[in-house]
């Protein structure tokens, strides 16, 4: 489905090269959407992505670095994008960290150290924070936006060694909640996305992959694993006039699987 009114607007979002972030670009490309997408280190790939996206959708698309381990960054990479996007109107919060900065923070509740968990914090809501503020500062002058803060149903069922993750992304839907309230007077709405186990690279590097992925199955009355074009959709749908009441709201893709 093609939402019209996304047309000839402009998203900004963290993390667009890779997963559920990959997806969403493609679809928000696919509806004529400018794109500004961050990457962590690969420049190379990244801007090969956006070479590829204006040649196959006829649509401006630029990348830039990020580390959101630096939230105030955030200010800088939104002066750069000033530079070659004449407004912003959508802002989605995606990327995520991995590897040796979440070392203390995925691991069972005896065994996490409060740097690993501040740095899921800081890459989960400080991040968020510090992007939507400046995404919303550029959607005041155009009338409006949508923003939009990824999140997990780890916060509401137990996933082995999500303890830390899972404690942020509750977090992050409570602030969510509070911009929407405070923002909502400018015309910017302030939603969350909360997915059941997608497929995804971070996924894969889980240590109980594979368990995860046949409970995940198991459990949803669809008999499938989530999949990044399953968060993409929803992303679209809450940026588009079709859900221009929805504000401060957590949109569940989980595939039913935390009901059962």
């Amino acid at each position: 489905m093609k939402f019209s009114d996304i047309e000839g607007k402009t998203l900004v979002i963290s993390g667009g090269t890779r997963g559920i972030g990959k997806a969403i670009v493609q679809e928000f490309a696919k509806n004529g959407a400018n794109i500004a997408f961050t990457y962590n280190s690969n420049e190379e790939l990244a801007k090969g992505q956006a070479s590829q996206l204006e040649k196959e959708f006829g649509i401006k698309a630029r990348a830039y670095a990020l580390n959101i381990l630096e939230p105030l960054t955030y200010k800088e990479l939104f002066k750069e994008i000033d530079k070659d996007f004449d407004r912003v109107d959508f802002f989605i919060s995606n990327a995520i960290i991995s590897g040796r900065a979440v070392v203390g923070g995925y691991t069972k509740f005896m065994r996490l150290k409060p740097k690993g968990i501040n740095n899921i914090f800081t890459a989960t809501v400080n991040a968020f924070v510090v992007g939507a503020q400046e995404a919303a500062k550029r959607m005041e002058k155009v009338g409006g936006g949508s923003i939009i803060s990824l999140s997990s149903t780890g916060n509401r069922v137990y996933i082995e060694n999500y303890a830390g993750h899972g404690t942020a992304k509750a977090a992050i839907e409570a602030m969510v909640r509070y911009a929407a309230t405070e923002l909502g007077e400018l015309g910017i709405r302030v939603n969350a996305i909360s997915g059941g186990p997608i497929e995804t690279d971070a996924l894969r590097a889980f240590t109980n992959y594979e368990e995860v992925k046949a409970k995940t199955a198991e459990l949803s009355p669809l008999n499938r694993m989530g999949q990044p074009k399953d968060m993409a959709g929803a992303a679209l749908f809450l940026c588009s006039s079709n859900a221009s009441w929805i504000t401060g709201h957590t949109l569940l893709i989980d595939g039913g699987t935390t009901f059962k």
